[in-house]
């Protein structure tokens, strides 16, 4: 199937870190450096993961940070267990479903969810879209649990990005364009993404300009001072509160101080002769982890997917998503999913880390609080705004979610931790890639450069138009199928991560998504 318009006639290809000691792989290479150093001086998977997190919400804030929420995925060698560390969104105490008054007419949000639309998008930014962010604490708590430094020095390297500020060239000029109209409408996010009502722009030949966040390098110190707990019953909660008070926000100091990430038991599921580790309740893993019990009852191993073991990829996934649309209150992609990072670490000594952390939106709620420079999430679009259906609006409860980190081990040792970025295209792409490793025994190389299909939802399939005519084909006779070109942007496919130890040698793999342009693995080797 040919496209009527190619957006990129190149051939890209994305390197892969080895090391025997230890790799972060992630959507941003100067994050990860910033892990790779910390494993370089003698800290664990769970060190450079939490460093790596925080130094993420200043050098790709829009997809993560100090205001939002996520899933961590821990596998200690010495237990051969994965736990799983919980800092999802939760609504408001004060939440009224009233506030969310639909329009009416059939209209749909124009952004992650085809949910019906409310007055003035209130569930889609602005103050009202605010769920309890909950990722210092989960930071803060998987240190504490699994870590071996101290929460100040894992916010050190974030510290010193923040003070240097994020570069300005061509990707933060596009990504701040796509979203100027929205940035536009709060004063503090205006101030500090348009400061000359126009994005940011270095000039060709110019050193990169680099745009301060303002407030947050300092906000990252009083943590630093204060430790995980200051951002929900210190000083810092207070000017949290106070912000969105006055922005008319139902977020309250209650919501922060009763606010506590959790360490709960994976969801475990084998397949194939691996053990499969997954975030288990409102995410994606349960969902993964019945799509994989099916896809094994089918033929699909050989030397590498073809055309039976595509067919059966796209008809174990749109089971899954019917199931979801059906019985969990999730809806379909509107358009771009392009928010979420996420982040994976080996350390020399076998532990891994699968972290996926998020805003929902890219730049979340577009709301910068101005007297710390957090940029908050929008996790209350998360819920349906009709009543009645179980994921329905409601206060201080939980959303269903996208996410799906997932960690392999067999034989005793971690194998492989994966994850992604991307809405509902997430699940798919960890889904066909798992499956690309234990069925066909892909290298990890070899299994994020091939061609995938997306069938999150929606009428059609999407196939990368790279993929072989005769998968094509055989897709085309059981699906209504589209060709979607992997591209920089819009996220047509999920944006993947993952580290990989080797079970024949024990050498460290990692890479990061193809087509991202700032994304890279890095070996503690080549951190310093």
């Amino acid at each position: 199937m040919k496209l009527d318009h190619l957006v990129q006639n190149w051939i890209v290809r994305k390197p892969v870190a080895r090391s025997r000691g230890g790799i972060v792989a992630t959507q941003n290479r100067v994050a990860g450096e910033a892990g790779a150093r910390i494993l370089a001086a003698g800290g664990n998977a769970v060190d450079a993961a939490v460093a790596t997190g925080f130094a993420l919400a200043t050098v790709e804030p829009w997809n993560s940070g100090l205001g939002g929420v996520g899933f961590m995925l821990v596998y200690i060698a010495r237990e051969d267990r994965v736990h799983v560390v919980d800092f999802g969104p939760i609504s408001p105490l004060a939440l009224d479903p009233a506030d969310y008054p639909l329009v009416g007419g059939g209209v749909t949000t124009r952004d992650l969810f085809t949910w019906p639309t409310v007055k003035e998008d209130r569930n889609v930014h602005g103050p009202l879209s605010i769920a309890v962010p909950g990722h210092v604490d989960g930071m803060g708590l998987a240190l504490e649990k699994f870590g071996t430094f101290k929460f100040a020095d894992v916010l050190a390297p974030a510290i010193a990005l923040a003070d240097r500020g994020i570069a300005a060239d061509w990707y933060l000029t596009l990504k701040v364009a796509m979203t100027a109209r929205e940035l536009s409408r709060y004063d503090t996010t205006r101030r500090v993404w348009l400061p000359t009502g126009f994005p940011p722009v270095t000039i060709a030949g110019a050193p990169l300009e680099h745009i301060k966040l303002t407030g947050l390098a300092d906000t990252m110190r009083r943590l630093a001072r204060g430790g995980r707990r200051e951002f929900y019953e210190g000083s810092l909660a207070a000017d949290l509160v106070e912000d969105l008070h006055a922005m008319g926000g139902s977020l309250a100091a209650e919501d922060l101080r009763q606010y506590g990430a959790r360490v709960v038991p994976a969801l475990e599921t084998e397949y194939r002769g691996a053990q499969l580790a997954l975030a288990p309740g409102l995410t994606a893993g349960p969902t993964m982890a019945s799509s994989l019990r099916e896809l094994e009852r089918m033929n699909v191993t050989g030397r590498g997917p073809g055309a039976e073991a595509f067919v059966a990829y796209a008809s174990v996934l749109r089971a899954a998503y019917s199931e979801r649309l059906e019985t969990m209150g999730e809806t379909s992609d509107h358009r771009d999913p392009s928010t979420t990072t996420h982040l994976n670490v080996v350390d020399r000594d076998g532990n891994m880390v699968a972290l996926t952390q998020t805003l929902l939106s890219v730049f979340g709620s577009k709301v910068v609080l101005p007297r710390t420079g957090i940029l908050m999430n929008n996790g209350i679009m998360w819920f349906d705004p009709r009543p009645g259906t179980p994921n329905s609006l409601a206060p201080g409860k939980r959303p269903l979610t996208n996410m799906c980190p997932l960690i392999a081990h067999r034989g005793g040792k971690a194998w492989f931790a994966i994850g992604a970025s991307g809405g509902r295209k997430i699940f798919p792409a960890v889904f066909q890639i798992a499956s690309f490793l234990i069925d066909h025994g892909l290298g990890l190389e070899d299994a994020f450069h091939h061609p995938r299909i997306d069938a999150s939802g929606g009428d059609t399939v999407g196939m990368d138009p790279r993929l072989p005519s005769a998968v094509q084909e055989a897709l085309a006779a059981q699906f209504p199928v589209a060709a979607t070109e992997l591209v920089v942007l819009p996220t047509n496919f999920a944006c993947p991560s993952a580290v990989y130890r080797d079970p024949a040698t024990g050498e460290h793999y990692g890479v990061s998504d193809v087509m991202s342009p700032w994304s890279g693995a890095v070996a503690e080797d080549a951190g310093a």
